[in-house]
């Protein structure tokens, strides 16, 4: 009987000190051992408060472990287990023990998902270091597009296409308007607009190289000029040229397109047919700036004589002396007229010799007057007409224009 009795008693000396780790006030109070616990050593508390529960539970089996054996309490010799004579308080104690999860059971798959990510302060491994691979970042500046194709889509779709990028970027704000398009939503409709007026596939490359600018355009936009186009009696094929030749054209609104073949219908005079004709051949005529068209109109009329007749003719035959350079169209018509005697009607009939080099006209004149046989007069035999002086191979032009052989004709030039 005095062995049970020593037995409750340490259970209420646990109990007791349990109680008191729980409460940091209950402890301020107490001395570091129990009254009812003399002659036992003091019990270290736990560090936290979290390590309460299960240090009571380690506590309870070592209790366990140590006690003696109950003295039997029936008359039949059966022996009743030590927990079924803990207190109640003690019994609590361990259902709640006996409650507690394992810590070390594995968490199924459908509970990772609760896991809280991890910190990106957590220090890793060299190991994981190395096998961190980290991808190469967008530059924030760059001079070249180049920088940016392996980072961006559309540029790589638009290289893939055939565009020129390094030539592309040469144009003012061109870079900075591609990496803002996205070519499923901005670029892929205006390629099958392109392909629709008549582009070629093999050309839409070339041409977006050309006019970048054209993906910013509103789509009804461009289609409204088209129509415009066709309604001024511009056939299919017809304005696919002009749009192949001048890659502008369709960036200019309806009103300016009309003024500008306003323009060379009055300031030249020609016909609604002619003036059509015109910018078929030269359509760059919608595109380009007027100042200089002006000028040359002004140095034919003015400074080389032509009259205005002249000049319409030789405007509808060669459209590019309204864009020729001013310094080399008199030089041309200097040499032709002043030194070569040919008069201002001969030129109005061949004006394709305005778009020869000038020094091959000087050449093949001056072998002639070496051989007598400059004569550019129609009314004298062994007549020369311009064309032949200037369109023809130098092989041709040699058998029979000059009368002589090709190796002639090419040591005279080394004596000049």
């Amino acid at each position: 009987m005095a062995s049970w009795a020593r037995l409750v008693s340490r259970w209420r000396c646990l109990l007791r000190t349990a109680r008191a780790a729980e409460s940091p006030r209950g402890l301020s109070g107490r001395s570091s051992t129990p009254q009812g616990c003399r002659g036992f050593a003091p019990l270290a508390l736990p560090p936290s408060r979290n390590d309460v529960l299960p240090w009571r539970l380690q506590a309870y089996r070592h209790v366990c472990v140590e006690s003696c054996s109950p003295p039997g309490s029936a008359k039949d010799g059966s022996f009743s287990s030590p927990e079924s004579n803990l207190p109640s308080a003690v019994k609590q104690e361990h259902a709640k023990a006996e409650a507690l999860p394992d810590l070390n059971a594995k968490i199924p798959y459908e509970d990772w998902d609760d896991i809280p990510p991890s910190s990106a302060l957590e220090e890793i491994s060299e190991e994981e270091a190395v096998q961190i691979i980290a991808e190469p970042l967008l530059p924030l500046q760059s001079s070249t597009l180049r920088d940016y194709v392996d980072h961006s889509e559309t540029l790589a779709k638009l290289v893939h296409l055939g565009v020129d990028l390094s030539q592309v970027e040469k144009r003012q704000k061109a870079g900075q308007l591609l990496l803002t398009l996205d070519f499923e939503k901005d670029i892929r409709k205006i390629l099958l607009f392109l392909k629709d007026v008549g582009v070629e596939d093999n050309q839409l490359g070339p041409f977006l190289t050309k006019n970048p600018y054209i993906l910013a355009e509103d789509l009804e936009a461009l289609e409204t000029r088209v129509a415009y186009l066709k309604s001024k009696k511009f056939g299919k094929a017809e304005i696919a040229q002009m749009v192949s030749r001048a890659p502008y054209l369709l960036l200019f609104s309806v009103e300016r397109l009309d003024n500008r073949l306003g323009f060379f219908k009055n300031e030249l005079g020609l016909s609604v047919k002619k003036t059509k004709n015109l910018v078929i051949r030269l359509p760059r005529l919608l595109t380009g700036k007027l100042e200089p068209v002006k000028e040359n109109l002004q140095v034919c009329q003015i400074e080389l004589g032509f009259q205005r007749n002249e000049i319409q003719e030789i405007v509808f035959k060669i459209p590019k002396i309204l864009t020729a350079s001013k310094k080399r169209l008199k030089q041309t018509f200097d040499y032709l007229h002043n030194i070569m005697g040919i008069p201002h009607h001969m030129l109005t009939r061949f004006p394709q010799v305005f778009n020869s080099k000038l020094l091959r006209i000087k050449e093949r004149h001056m072998f002639l007057t070496f051989l007598g046989r400059a004569q550019y007069d129609p009314a004298q035999p062994s007549y020369i007409s311009l064309d032949q002086l200037v369109s023809l191979p130098d092989e041709v032009f040699c058998t029979e224009i000059a009368k002589a052989s090709i190796q002639d004709f090419e040591k005279f030039l080394k004596t000049l």
